[in-house]
C-alpha cells in the first residue's frame, strides 16, 4: 500500500506531505495516526529546525476527512470517538510543536484540512486555494477546540459565517479574514515557502521557541498564564551562547551561526 504520509528533510527544513492526491488528500484514521508519528520523528531530529506541511498533487492541501471511509471508521459513537481522538492527538501535537511550522496550501483546504492549517504557526496559500468548513452540510458537530483555534485567527463573525453557510471561501477572502499570512502565485509558492523556512531556520532557535511559548500562553482561554515559564524562556535566550554569537556577528558584520544552545 502506498505511503499516505511522506516525510523528507533538506538541511534544517523538514517536510510532511499528505499523499492521497487521487482523493484530494482526504484523511483516513490511519493517516491521522501516521501524520502524528511523522511529526514526532521530525521533532526528535536535532538537525530539523522548522517543518513545512503540504499536500501532494498540487490540487489540495487536505480536503477534509475521507468520506468514503465514514461507514468503516465513523459509523458508531465508539468509532467516532476513536477517530476524533486521533484527530485531536495530531492537532494537539501540532499546536504544542517545539519547532515552527508552515502550512503551504495549494488548492482545497477544507474541513479537517483547515483544522490542520489553523494549528500551524504560519499559512501561505496560492491564488487557487479554497477554504471552508462543510460540517453543516454533513450534520457533523464541530468541537470547542476546533472553533476556538479558528476564532483566535478570524474572530467570531467570520467563524459564524464560515460554519453557518458551510460555503467555500477563495484565497482573497481568506487573506481578508486573516486566515492566511500571504497569498502568492502557484508558480512561486514553493520557492517562497522554502526561502521563508530557510530564513526562520537560520535564526536563533531559542528565540523562536520563546516566542512560540509566550504566544501559546497569551492564547490560553482560562486566563491562567504561566508568566514564570515565559520569563524562563526569555532568560534562557539571554543566557545562551547564541546570544553571544548574535552580538559578535552583528559587531563583525557577518551572518550569525546559531546552535540552539
Amino acid at each position: 500500500m502506498e505511503n499516505r504520509i511522506l516525510s523528507a528533510t533538506a538541511g534544517a527544513v523538514g517536510t510532511l506531505t499528505f499523499n492521497h492526491p487521487e482523493r484530494h488528500n482526504a484523511m483516513s484514521l490511519e493517516m491521522w495516526r501516521e501524520a502524528a508519528r511523522v511529526l514526532d520523528d521530525l521533532a526528535a531530529d536535532p538537525a530539523v529546525r522548522i517543518v513545512i506541511l503540504t499536500g501532494a498533487g498540487g490540487k489540495a492541501f487536505v480536503s477534509g476527512a475521507d468520506i468514503s471511509k465514514f461507514e468503516s471508521e465513523r459509523a458508531t459513537t465508539g468509532a467516532v470517538a476513536t477517530y476524533n481522538a486521533a484527530v485531536e492527538r495530531f492537532s494537539q501535537t501540532l499546536v504544542d510543536y517545539p519547532k515552527p511550522t508552515i502550512a503551504m496550501i495549494r488548492g482545497y483546504c477544507i474541513g479537517g484540512g483547515l483544522g490542520i492549517a489553523v494549528c500551524c504557526d504560519l499559512r501561505i496559500a496560492n491564488q487557487d486555494s479554497r477554504f471552508g468548513v462543510p460540517a453543516a452540510k454533513l450534520g457533523l458537530g464541530y468541537g470547542l477546540e476546533n472553533i476556538s483555534r479558528l476564532m483566535h485567527l478570524v474572530g467570531p463573525q467570520f467563524v459564524n459565517e464560515m460554519l453557518f453557510t458551510a460555503r467555500q471561501f477563495d484565497a482573497a477572502e481568506a487573506l481578508h479574514m486573516r486566515l492566511v499570512n500571504r497569498v502568492v502565485p502557484d508558480a512561486e509558492i514553493e520557492e517562497y515557502v522554502c526561502k521563508m523556512a530557510e530564513t526562520i531556520a537560520g535564526n536563533a532557535p531559542l528565540t523562536i521557541r520563546a516566542v512560540k511559548g509566550i504566544v501559546r500562553e497569551l492564547l490560553r482561554e482560562d486566563g491562567k498564564r504561566d508568566t514564570a515559564a515565559c520569563d524562563r524562556l526569555v532568560r534562557q535566550c539571554f543566557e545562551s551562547s547564541d546570544y553571544q554569537e548574535g552580538r559578535r556577528a552583528f559587531l563583525e558584520k557577518r551572518k550569525p551561526v546559531f546552535s540552539g544552545k
